[in-house]
């Protein structure tokens, strides 16, 4: 029922991850006969896991690195990475000033221009090293560079900003980008996002998307919703996208993966996604925390370095382990960041899950007390989940 906010004004109850719990069915499966492969693109994948277009968190070997793992990373074409030869002296002076000089700098270091030679430059060294060559840019970087990323053989293409429409107002000087038309035109798969609405997801589908991205803010460095105020929570967003993707297959027979994109920091966070419906998920901060990271140690949002209105920060995230303990174990740490694969393994076994789509079924409850009940000792110590 919609929430009366004011008198013209009515909403709805939306609900975030931490609000929500998964519920044990009648049967349990042993977690090795948990199937968590899926296919975004026609490839398919046996983690779950895609590892954020930002520049603290993949690079060209980073990329490669998580391909080997079974997981996918994708490379940021209007970061650091395109703008200079050797990124490894402009990430060290992000990771060496303090917070107070950190947002002119990036804006200084990201003025410099894109580079075509660039881009195809690292969509061959990822494939040169076996890796899946995931790739993204804005929708103005997409009617830019499309043409240098299909040229150079990129298997996936993310076509990402804050927020993304099929239905976009601009000026008369400027052309925007297509979807539909680019969808087609490309040779590769073409994911596209972000959203947060059934509607728009829906529209995104029919336009062509391969997957489409939901989530606007929950990123750990994104303040675009404290910038914009924009936003749903990611259990209630996940949830209305899913129902876009299962009605679009109904009527189309076309399946369109749904990618839970930000506000995920735990493997209990990535299976309670998957519970909403999502088919994958997409992390920033976690994987920025490999000792194989880019970061050193800090993590950044893309919208970061923007000259007129800066919608991100940096964050101190801190290497706890290799990527390998991260995504495929064994743990090291307690508080759910270690072994993602695990967890989800695990948590699918617990409730009786055989495959990610038996996941998607479980039932769900409300439980704002669910990671607070009877962790008194745990919070006031910081220890596990009071971290």
């Amino acid at each position: 029922m919609d929430i009366v906010i004011g008198r013209g004004k009515t909403a709805r109850r939306a609900y975030g991850i931490d609000e929500i719990a998964l519920v044990p069915g009648q049967r349990t499966v042993d977690p090795d006969l948990a199937d968590t492969t899926w296919t975004i693109g026609g490839i398919e994948r046996e983690i779950p896991i895609i590892a954020s277009a930002m520049d603290g968190v993949v690079d060209v070997s980073m990329a490669a690195l998580l391909s080997e793992m079974g997981a996918l990373g994708v490379l940021n074409l209007e970061g650091i990475q395109t703008r200079y030869d050797d990124p490894n002296p402009i990430l060290d002076r992000i990771a060496s000033v303090d917070k107070h000089e950190f947002v002119p700098l990036m804006q200084e270091l990201y003025s410099k221009p894109i580079r075509p030679e660039l881009i195809e430059k690292r969509i061959h060294e990822i494939k040169k090293r076996g890796g899946i060559a995931a790739v993204s840019a804005t929708p103005a970087g997409a009617v830019k560079f499309g043409e240098a990323v299909a040229g150079a053989g990129a298997d996936l293409f993310f076509v990402q900003a804050t927020v993304v429409s099929t239905s976009h107002l601009s000026p008369a000087s400027v052309t925007p980008l297509d979807l539909a038309g680019f969808c087609k035109e490309m040779p590769m798969p073409v994911v596209l996002g972000n959203c947060v609405t059934y509607e728009v997801a829906l529209e995104l589908m029919k336009a062509g998307a391969a997957a489409v991205m939901v989530g606007i803010g929950p990123g750990a460095a994104c303040t675009s919703r404290g910038v914009l105020g924009i936003g749903i929570p990611q259990a209630t967003a996940v949830a209305d996208c899913a129902a876009a993707r299962d009605d679009y297959f109904r009527e189309t027979g076309n399946y369109v993966s749904v990618i839970a994109d930000g506000g995920l920091v735990t493997g209990g966070d990535i299976c309670k996604c998957i519970a909403c419906g999502a088919d994958g998920v997409m992390i920033g901060s976690p994987i920025a925390r490999a000792k194989e990271a880019p970061g050193r140690g800090f993590h950044w949002g893309m919208a970061t370095p923007s000259p007129v209105l800066p919608r991100g920060t940096r964050i101190r995230v801190g290497s706890t382990g290799t990527l390998e303990q991260i995504l495929r174990g064994p743990a090291q740490l307690d508080d759910g960041t270690h072994n993602f694969l695990g967890a989800l393994k695990t948590s699918m076994g617990t409730l009786g899950a055989k495959n990610l789509k038996e996941m998607q079924q479980v039932e769900v409850a409300i439980a704002p007390s669910l990671l607070t009940e009877g962790k008194v000792y745990q919070k006031a110590q910081q220890l596990g989940m009071g971290k």
